[in-house]
């Protein structure tokens, strides 16, 4: 078949990469294993051809090869080699092919293919399997990127292209779903490869190769903006503009027939340069994807805690994805739009934010939140209808790209699930109210109030440190009464900006009032009670009556058996009913006092406080008419 990649003129493998060139990098010695999976599935050692066997072991083969260097179970193995009715030897099968693949990979015995806790694994070094060296060496040239030094990324992405023989598992993908699932993955990541060698070629100065490759690649993404950006670019710097004219005409035709859409930033920039007749350029080592994030707060304050931890997380390529919870007002979002800006040069290809819920508080449907991102990112082709196809193709369409995704508000698992990318280069920073106990596989920071250090510090960037100073006593006990809660404090904060005549002190009477501080604490759009009202509406309603019933004690301090008593419940009732408080964000776990060493601390040492502005709103709940309270 024809490929871009594939040996096309004079002996070359790839755009202007003759076969000896694509070896540049791996030294003198050959490697004396190589399993070759870019193309027909294929082994040898020393330049000889191993043995495979038959169809089914060659499956298994495969099946491990698409995930190097980690456990696949048995389960998986039996779904590839019997999709539809597994023999009752299934398992002895499998036991025999991998016994025969082991002599013939590892016939010294060297531990290359073993059986694990989680499964097979087949240890492989990025020499050894070209899709490895193919990652490898796509690694190092966005590094080189990174760098500012585009002359040096182009021969290694170079290099990994021609790697590329064909079709992945040509032989094999029909026989299995695992199979096609990773060849669409791999032809993902080679476009992406592609157009980030493009691009640094283009940078060189020297456009006449990705000239020469773009046309073919666009007849397989004819809706690829970004391809298409640079297929402009380098027919207009080798002098054929008339043929870029021409190619921006096509692809302007198809996305408003095909997606009703015009052409994104880059592609219109590139025919605004075209049509000047100036030769369009980025910025040397600078982002090229979207940048779609709330401004920064220009007077956040304090959490360098919580900021260096979510900071290294999302700094390990490969982690989880990371979920910042903590109750309403606590300034999850805050904190999160902070890291995002601060880590955003780390994601060239994009750093886009979106809410999970709409206004009302209602959670916001995946499909319509999933298209929204691709969108946002540039991906233009149409996602799936099924749920389950349409993750798949995200996050293979996410797969080897350096984007970072806002999560903003997670209601549950459900609606977070889809939208979440695979282990590799892009990053998820999630908030949630509720702890999403459902959810593995997450880094988790939990967001407490701030100081009350902190809480004075951001008061006097609000309203002036000098006034803060001069009435300090005052000052604490606003802050206190606030909850130290970021938002609620910035609700105050504004005000007092306002009523500047106001004493500090008076403000604190008002605000330790019961029934005066959640109307102190509202100012323009930055209104407290409406910010309890929608975390309201989205509890339990045995959540709800659960806080009622709290709201009756006199304090907002208790004991499991003071809270059993006001629940009308036994104690293990009421510690699940206090658990799923917990759960959804609204009660904190409860601290446990000091104790001796002889001394057990039993469930009466364990303290529970409610916050304070809950605890308000609540009474106001309970006392509203039609509540049966």
């Amino acid at each position: 078949m024809s490929d871009t990649f594939t040996e096309s003129r004079g002996g070359e493998t790839g755009p202007g990469i003759s076969r000896e060139n694509a070896d540049v990098g791996r030294g003198n010695a050959r490697s004396p294993l190589l399993l070759t999976l870019l193309g027909p599935l294929q082994a040898s050692r020393d330049g000889l051809p191993l043995p495979l066997g038959p169809l089914k072991q060659r499956l298994v083969l495969a099946v491990l090869l698409t995930r190097p260097n980690t456990p696949v179970s048995l389960e998986e193995l039996t779904d590839a080699v019997w999709p539809d009715d597994p023999p009752r030897t299934a398992r002895k099968n499998l036991q025999v092919y991998v016994s025969t693949l082991r002599r013939v990979l590892d016939p010294e015995d060297l531990g290359r293919l073993r059986h694990g806790p989680g499964g097979y694994v087949l240890h492989l070094g990025a020499d050894e399997c070209d899709t490895l060296r193919f990652e490898d060496l796509a690694r190092r040239g966005d590094a080189e990127v990174r760098a500012s030094a585009p002359s040096r990324a182009a021969p290694l992405y170079r290099q990994a292209l021609a790697l590329w023989r064909g079709e992945p598992f040509s032989d094999l993908a029909a026989h299995a779903d695992v199979l096609r699932a990773s060849v669409e993955r791999q032809h993902a990541r080679r476009l992406t490869v592609y157009e980030a060698w493009a691009e640094a070629q283009l940078e060189t100065g020297e456009p006449a190769p990705v000239a020469d490759t773009v046309d073919e690649m666009v007849s397989r993404h004819p809706l690829r903006e970004r391809l298409r950006a640079a297929q402009l670019t380098a027919l207009h710097r080798v002098g054929r503009r008339t043929e870029a004219l021409a190619a921006y005409d096509d692809c302007r035709q198809q996305l408003s027939r095909e997606l009703g859409l015009e052409p994104g930033a880059a592609l219109q920039s590139a025919y605004r340069s075209l049509l000047e007749e100036v030769a369009p350029s980025r910025s040397r080592g600078g982002p090229t994807g979207s940048r779609l994030l709330p401004p920064d707060l220009t007077d956040f304050t304090g959490r360098e805690r919580e900021l260096e931890d979510v900071s290294v997380q999302l700094g390990r390529e490969g982690g989880p994805p990371v979920l910042l919870t903590g109750p309403a007002g606590v300034g999850k979002t805050a904190l999160a739009v902070h890291v995002a800006h601060h880590l955003a040069a780390r994601y060239p290809d994009g750093v886009v934010a979106t809410r999970l819920c709409a206004e009302d508080g209602s959670p916001r449907p995946w499909a319509s939140v999933l298209a929204e991102l691709a969108r946002s990112l540039g991906r233009t082709e149409r996602l799936p209808t099924d749920r389950e196809e349409a993750t798949t193709a995200w996050r293979s369409w996410l797969s080897g790209r350096r984007i970072l995704l806002l999560l903003d508000d997670a209601p549950d698992v459900t609606v977070l699930e889809p939208l979440l990318p695979p282990s590799g280069t892009t990053a998820a920073l999630v908030t949630s109210r509720s702890r999403l106990p459902c959810l593995e596989s997450v880094h988790r920071t939990e967001l407490p109030p701030l100081s009350v250090e902190e809480a004075l510090h951001l008061l006097g960037r609000i309203v002036g440190h000098s006034r803060v100073a001069a009435e300090y006593t005052a000052a604490t006990r606003i802050v206190t009464a606030t909850g130290l809660l970021p938002f609620a404090l910035r609700a105050g904060g504004n005000r007092l900006s306002v009523l500047r005549h106001m004493p500090l002190g008076q403000y604190a009477d008002r605000l330790e009032h019961p029934l005066e501080a959640l109307d102190e604490l509202s100012s323009g759009g930055l209104g407290v009670r409406a910010r309890l009202a929608g975390a309201w509406a989205r509890l339990p309603s045995a959540t709800r009556d659960t806080l009622q019933a709290l709201a009756a004690l006199p304090g907002p301090a208790f004991t499991l058996s003071t809270a059993a008593r006001a629940l009308g419940s036994d104690g293990r009732n009421a510690q699940r009913a206090l658990e799923d408080l917990i759960d959804v964000g609204v009660l904190a776990p409860p601290s446990r006092p000091e104790v001796t060493a002889h001394l057990a601390a039993g469930p009466e040492a364990e303290r529970y406080e409610l916050p304070w502005l809950t605890l308000l709103f609540a009474r106001e709940q309970a006392a509203a008419p039609g509540t049966g309270r």
